[in-house]
């Protein structure tokens, strides 16, 4: 299309294009092929791809998203090679699950591994930075799942496909409150265990012996009221 074709006022190119209007009874056609072949190319790759998705399974279906989009919406394409990828893609993700179900070190690469978070009420930073995973981010979690301080946190997972796992203390005790600093009157409501402080960073207890200036599980030397 040349310069000189373009006009704001244009309304049939705007909103019809350049195609005879017979080409819009094909888009119903190809978007029915192509809805039927990525119902099917779903089916073959099993359950999961209807639940939350691994990096692989998310791949797979940015790929089958890009194959088809084309095959709708061009007249001179055809809906055949938008099948031949979707088979490429669905034979491609089951080669990667079946040899990720076989080997456990092969399952690792392809689909990753889980981190965990916080472990015993402590914050467990090298886990946070493998996940790349900010402190505010990980107290929003669990406070979406009802938390107030990590002394309810037996352990918080993030697995390999994204989602958070909370596994709560049985026998809470005091840790580092998960509010938002800014609700001052909400965390004034909250009450203080009595003598005893956790790290403003990690949430480990402040030990009644020995050096107390430094943290000694990550070496920070502030330190806050634990919540009871």
């Amino acid at each position: 299309m040349h310069k000189e074709d373009i006009s704001l006022y244009d309304w049939q190119r705007i909103l019809v294009g350049e195609v005879p209007g017979l080409f819009y009874v094909e888009i119903l056609i190809r978007a029915a092929t192509i809805y039927l072949i990525l119902v099917l190319a779903m089916r073959l790759m099993g359950r999961r791809m209807a639940s939350r998705l691994s990096r692989n399974e998310m791949a797979a279906m940015v790929s089958l998203a890009a194959a088809i989009g084309v095959a709708i919406l061009d007249a001179q394409r055809g809906v055949l090679p938008a099948f031949v990828i979707a088979m490429v893609v669905v034979f491609t993700q089951r080669v990667i699950s079946y040899f990720a179900a076989k080997n456990q070190k092969f399952e690792t690469i392809s689909q990753g591994r889980f981190s965990t978070l916080v472990q015993n009420s402590v914050i467990q930073l090298a886990g946070m930075s493998e996940s790349t995973i900010t402190r505010e981010l990980l107290f929003a979690q669990l406070r979406s799942s009802g938390v107030i301080h990590l002394g309810h946190v037996k352990r918080l997972y993030m697995e390999a496909n994204g989602a958070f796992t909370l596994i709560e203390e049985p026998n809470p005790t005091p840790g580092l409150s998960i509010l938002p600093e800014w609700d001052t009157d909400f965390v004034d409501q909250q009450e203080k265990a009595d003598g005893q402080l956790v790290c403003y960073r990690c949430g480990n207890a402040q030990p009644k012996s020995g050096p107390k200036d430094k943290c000694t599980n990550c070496g920070n030397n502030e330190w806050v009221p634990a919540l009871k």
